[in-house]
């Protein structure tokens, strides 16, 4: 069944996937009405950005060293919900981007899962940027700290991971002209990330940017954090062996025949 194709600032995407039974319209990007959820989430940020310039209490709710230095646990949960930037037409931008994907990822998460999705990749990523902004500290590191990933920014991030692993098949058009799968846009991310943090020298940000992409992606791939674990176990056990095989081969002479290798002469497996 072929869906109908959307489009937002130069960005356009089709998606084609085979249903069962009577053939449904599914409602992408901005197709349908706009969830609730997503709408709430929009408020908040813009009405915290908005603030931000008439009040400097909002900076107690950004991520910052004192989460780690000053024992301000609560900047983990509350950072991705403070609008950051500044006032440009980006903003907008950026919040346009937020709703079209967002909205994409509930309409096939639902409420629950859509927001356990944001809480949980959010505060991994910032577990993991702390830890790296108290290595870089102690290493005597001057550089910013979490600039990369305030705000909408973080929530952009796990919107777009989430819609790349969920439609992994589809098809997006930059600017109608650049075809690109879904899938490639988790790279993508991770490659923007790190263009920024060679401008910013922002580590802490970078690695909070590749931690917020890696938990959703987990958390959304079939079988979740347990297959993921078990596939990466896997890639390392076939990864040793296929060394030590490699050095038997060396040291013995052996030639080792693969099963799908035509067999010529006396072989043994």
């Amino acid at each position: 069944m072929n869906h109908p194709q959307g489009s937002a600032n130069g960005v356009v995407y089709n998606h084609r996937v085979t249903t069962r039974g009577p053939a449904r319209q599914m409602s992408i990007g901005f197709g349908g009405p706009p969830p609730r959820d997503v709408i709430v989430m929009l408020v908040i940020v813009a009405v915290t950005f908005s603030l931000g310039f008439f009040t400097s209490l909002l900076e107690l709710l950004r991520l910052t060293p004192q989460a780690w230095q000053n024992l301000f646990l609560w900047q983990a949960f509350t950072y991705p919900w403070i609008g950051s930037g500044g006032a440009t037409f980006w903003i907008l931008l950026e919040l346009l981007i937020l709703y079209w994907f967002a909205s994409d990822v509930f309409r096939l998460l639902g409420r629950r899962r859509f927001w356990e999705l944001f809480v949980v990749a959010s505060v991994g990523a910032a577990a993991l940027a702390i830890v790296a902004d108290v290595a870089t500290s102690a290493a005597g590191a001057l550089i910013p700290s979490f600039v990369l990933m305030q705000g909408q920014r973080m929530l952009i991030l796990i919107a777009i991971a989430a819609f790349a692993t969920l439609r992994s098949d589809a098809t997006i058009l930059l600017f109608f002209v650049l075809p690109i799968k879904a899938r490639w846009f988790i790279w993508l991310e991770i490659a923007l990330g790190f263009i920024g943090f060679l401008g910013s020298k922002d580590f802490p940000g970078f690695v909070g940017i590749c931690a917020s992409v890696g938990i959703a992606t987990i958390l959304l791939r079939p079988g979740g954090l347990r297959a993921s674990t078990k596939e990466a176990r896997l890639r390392m056990e076939r990864w040793w062996i296929q060394r030590k095989l490699g050095r038997m081969r060396k040291k013995s002479r052996l030639k080792i025949v693969k099963d799908d290798e035509p067999r010529q002469g006396p072989w043994v497996n």
